[in-house]
């Protein structure tokens, strides 16, 4: 059994940051030493940031963006055009598009996909308010823009039922995007092209 080297404040540090996306136990041991090292700089700074963020942040209640005031900055920008609707799976790949600035319209965050195998279904999703909030948004065009996964296009065969006794235009991200491919991840000029070439469902 190894020895403990550093106290608990510093173990339970390094344990929290291993929890984050692309840290493991190394990565978060260094990033550890890095923060430490550069207190005054950057761990103090960064404990006020979080501890704001813990008490300020919300989920906004119409398309499930996360901002500090509800409904968000998304859904209250008045430039944005409410008759095109973009449907994604988190918060990440609604940045991601807007990275792209391709887009002026609204979003809808479904929270994820529909994964059988995982037990993820309608329910555990943000889909119950999309068909009444596309009628009464007088929504025109439904952007399917899921990841190219299994279960991404099985939530989008789901959306498109769903929404299929609407008078709305349901299109899907084209070319540009891999099969297997996450929005988060693409380069913005993918992005773009997958925006301009999107087709129906």
């Amino acid at each position: 059994m190894a020895e403990r080297i550093a106290g608990p404040e510093i173990e339970r540090l390094i344990q929290l940051l291993a929890r984050l996306p692309g840290l493991g136990p190394r990565s978060a041991r260094r990033a550890s030493l890095h923060l430490i090292r550069k207190r005054e700089d950057l761990l103090g700074p960064l404990a006020d940031a979080m501890r704001v963020a813990h008490e300020r942040i919300v989920v906004c209640l119409t398309c499930g963006n996360i901002d500090t005031r509800d409904p968000c900055a998304v859904c209250s920008d008045p430039r944005r055009d409410p008759g095109i609707l973009v449907v994604v799976e988190t918060v990440a790949d609604l940045w991601a598009l807007e990275r792209v600035g391709g887009l002026r319209a609204r979003y809808h965050v479904l929270g994820g996909t529909l994964s059988p195998l995982d037990g993820v279904g309608p329910r555990d999703l943000f889909l119950d308010t999309l068909p009444g909030r596309v009628a009464a948004e007088n929504v025109r065009e439904v952007i399917v823009a899921v990841n190219a996964t299994v279960d991404g296009q099985t939530t989008a065969h789901y959306i498109t039922d769903l929404l299929s006794h609407l008078d709305v235009r349901i299109t899907r991200l084209a070319h540009g995007v891999p099969v297997g491919g996450e929005l988060d991840y693409l380069d913005e000029g993918t992005l773009s092209a997958a925006i301009r070439q999107r087709a129906p469902f």
